[in-house]
């Protein structure tokens, strides 16, 4: 028996998120899917992350255990013949069987994108927010760095959340501008329900004057949600990168 560990990217519009549901469509399930397609029966799939519904990947890592002799390049090659178009496998590697996705992850990366012109592009409504009031790329980045740092994120998560521990650690707090694409980057040991939207919609809240510059980190100590800002819709979040 040996431990694939597989890397996939996904669109995310379709879905209720990663996590199998019983009554709505998850990214997991229809990997699952295909993985019984390849492999001749339902394996056991664990994710490295929860990601919220109509959230997309970059990189998404799972492992499945597998006494299939089957090359890694075999792996996605076959995969990708069974899974949706919405959804690939780009990498394969033989871990340890101790290895857990989720558990041994060091840091995981989230980008935010926000289309900031004027008029809406139809060809980015699926990936992107448009935002089409003028945001100041560099004034937001220096607001950011309040959120660096190990903090109680209780303000910062929805309601349905049932985490006790909230504190968590973030190492990085970017915000840069591409042209009319303003892209919000976060990387942190780990990151509650909603955590990155609600951050980012905070920082639009900064943008609009309705908390004022140098509030943010009375905003994150208050460890109230109201004090924060509204959460940005799922279309624009990405996990863009996984770390081990």
């Amino acid at each position: 028996m040996k431990r694939l560990l597989i890397t996939i990217k996904y669109d995310g519009t379709e879905y209720h998120g990663w996590q199998v549901q019983s009554n709505a469509l998850s990214v997991q399930e229809e990997f699952q899917n295909a993985v019984e397609r390849v492999f001749g029966e339902r394996l056991d799939v664990k994710g490295c992350s929860r990601t919220d519904s109509g959230v997309h990947a970059d990189m998404y890592c799972l492992t499945l255990d597998t006494d299939m002799n089957i090359s890694s390049e075999g792996v996605v090659m076959a995969l990708n013949t069974k899974l949706p178009k919405d959804i690939s496998a780009i990498d394969c590697k033989e871990v340890p069987d101790t290895f857990h996705p989720r558990y041994d992850c060091k840091s995981k990366t989230y980008v935010y994108r926000i289309y900031n012109g004027k008029i809406r592009d139809p060809f980015l409504e699926r990936y992107a927010y448009h935002y089409r009031f003028p945001l100041d790329a560099e004034y937001l980045n220096s607001e950011a760095q309040h959120f660096v740092g190990t903090h109680d994120f209780s303000g910062f998560c929805s309601v349905k959340s049932d985490v006790e521990d909230t504190v968590r650690t973030i190492t990085k707090a970017e915000v840069k501008r591409e042209g009319d694409m303003v892209l919000f980057t976060f990387e942190g040991d780990g990151f509650l329900y909603n955590m990155v939207r609600i951050m980012v919609g905070t920082l639009l809240f900064v943008s609009e004057g309705k908390i004022k510059s140098g509030e943010l980190k009375d905003v994150i100590s208050s460890k109230t949600r109201s004090r924060a800002g509204k959460t940005a819709p799922a279309k624009g979040l990405y996990l863009s990168k996984v770390n081990y």
